[in-house]
């Protein structure tokens, strides 16, 4: 738990400590007593279209997560705003390519089967669909992931820099598992009102999203824990954001293109599950949380 005096946190250690599982414990019963209501309430404001709701919904975790720092006492050390030096720069391949990776895979497929149109969107700049979109990708992968900072550190802040480091020390069975869960229901309601990747059939979506986020959860949060830094994990939720709803979603034209790609789409949920899976095979070593 964090140390109120030097603000050091402390590894997770292999045998359970009662008053830092009771602390944990404690800080997520806040964490959540705040980030309930002030979704709720963003979700309202969603649905009227109110101006910077959205923004407002993706920094609720955020400032969920320094309220309940604020009660507790814990300070802001463990946030871990540090770079992490060596492990944080070998990350940034994989952060910038995991994204693009998944959309090849995933679009790709639905591309080359014809369930999905590869149609380049109308622009200024005259050149063929495939040139469109390989300079659409290279500007997304770096000015787009920049750009997202501002939305994604305000998830991240909240769901990795907070929530999975308290469901490790409140030795809540399968964290990572757990975190993903709460991840995607959290983004479910959006779902529900139409403004969020919705397909044809909204159950079939609202499942397959579900294994989407609860796998890229995994992955987020995988980096962070690997590197102990939370800067990996809001590049990656940036870069994703980016490269697939901007860039892959805007060459995925058709009736079906919500069935088969986007975050509800069939080819990107089982991508994402196939890696997430892959990654869990390799041994996760937890950093020390600066």
């Amino acid at each position: 738990m964090m140390n109120t005096t030097t603000g050091s946190f402390t590894p997770i250690p292999r045998e359970g400590n009662d008053e830092q599982i009771r602390r944990a414990r404690k800080g997520l019963l806040y964490f959540f007593a705040m980030l309930i209501p002030l979704s709720i309430l963003s979700y309202m404001l969603v649905s009227k279209q109110t101006p910077m709701s959205v923004l407002l919904l993706m920094w609720s975790p955020a400032l969920a997560s320094i309220f309940a720092r604020i009660i507790m006492r814990e300070g802001s050390a463990d946030i871990s705003l540090r770079f992490g030096g060596r492990r944080f720069f070998k990350s940034l391949p994989f952060i910038l390519l995991f994204p693009v990776m998944i959309g090849l895979v995933a679009y790709g497929t639905a591309w080359a089967t014809g369930l999905v149109e590869f149609v380049a969107p109308d622009t200024f700049i005259k050149a063929s669909p495939v040139v469109k979109f390989i300079g659409l990708l290279v500007a997304q992968m770096a000015v787009g992931t920049v750009i997202g900072i501002l939305t994604s550190f305000g998830e991240e802040l909240g769901w990795r820099g907070y929530m999975l480091t308290r469901l490790f020390q409140a030795r809540i069975p399968s964290p990572m598992l757990t975190s993903g869960i709460i991840w995607g229901l959290w983004h479910l309601p959006v779902m529900f009102m139409g403004l969020y990747y919705s397909g044809p059939n909204l159950a079939l979506s609202a499942l397959l999203f579900m294994i989407s986020c609860t796998s890229m959860s995994y992955v987020i949060g995988r980096v962070r824990m690997t590197t102990g830094s939370l800067w990996p994990a809001v590049l990656l939720h940036a870069c994703w954001n980016a490269v697939i709803q901007d860039v892959f979603d805007a060459f995925s034209q058709g009736k079906n293109a919500l069935l088969w790609t986007g975050e509800s789409g069939v080819f990107v949920a089982l991508a994402l599950l196939v890696a997430a899976v892959l990654l869990s095979f390799k041994k996760m070593h937890v950093r020390q949380l600066y």
